[in-house]
């Protein structure tokens, strides 16, 4: 059963990519977010082409949408993501993100996410400027600040991310203050606790979270930043 997205500003939420799950324990690393205090589940689909790296895709979000108990959080770092809106949202998805810099018609593909009755976000690269969202953050639920270049787990965090995470923070108490900020990349204790303090709701966690001797309780840790 899709999940409920609960929306709030002041909320501080947590998504472990599984990106950096062990994919021959992948049920197993699933079992682990659905018992730990994770909010939602974080999945970088990559098609070698946007960015260089390619991933998994439709079948692995069908399948751990049979065991997941939290939102799925797809965040499609594809060219062409219109044509995969539909195979996602069957596949399980609860929240599609989309790169602002492969949109050629970025309204006309939020509203066909909506249209699927699923929430509708837009990640914006390191490189890309947040006032480019101006004329379309009151249509959105979350926006996705890549805080590394995609395609890859384990970089070094960017620093402007915070001043970007400001910047938006924003933008959306003037037109849209249920909208969400998510942050995707090298997020750490050190780092998530400034972006928190900079107005992000949401932080995806990778390496750090699954590379550590107890993940749950790594989470829970975020948590309480």
């Amino acid at each position: 059963m899709r999940q409920t997205f609960i929306v709030m500003s002041n909320l501080k939420l947590i998504a472990p990519s599984i990106l950096s799950a062990d994919f021959n324990h992948l049920g197993r690393d699933i079992e682990m977010i659905n018992q730990s205090e994770a909010d939602y589940i974080h999945f970088d689909v990559m098609d070698g082409v946007f960015v260089p790296n390619i991933s998994f895709g439709i079948p692995v979000i069908e399948h751990v949408s049979k065991i997941a108990k939290k939102p799925l959080d797809v965040h499609l770092m594809i060219i062409n993501p219109d044509l995969f809106i539909d195979p996602f949202a069957d596949a399980g998805a609860s929240i599609i993100t989309v790169h602002y810099e492969v949109c050629k018609h970025l309204h006309r593909t939020i509203q066909t996410i909506k249209n699927r009755d699923i929430k509708a976000s837009v990640c914006l690269n390191p490189h890309t400027p947040v006032d480019l969202l101006n004329d379309i953050i009151e249509e959105l639920d979350m926006v996705l600040l890549m805080s590394v270049n995609p395609g890859f787990g384990g970089q070094k965090f960017i620093e402007n991310t915070y001043r970007k995470v400001a910047q938006l923070r924003s933008l959306i108490e003037d037109k849209n203050p249920e909208c969400l900020i998510e942050v995707d990349g090298g997020v750490n204790f050190t780092t998530g606790k400034k972006l928190f303090d900079c107005g992000a709701n949401v932080l995806v966690a990778g390496s750090f979270v699954f590379g550590s001797e107890n993940p749950e309780k790594i989470i829970g840790d975020l948590k309480k930043l």
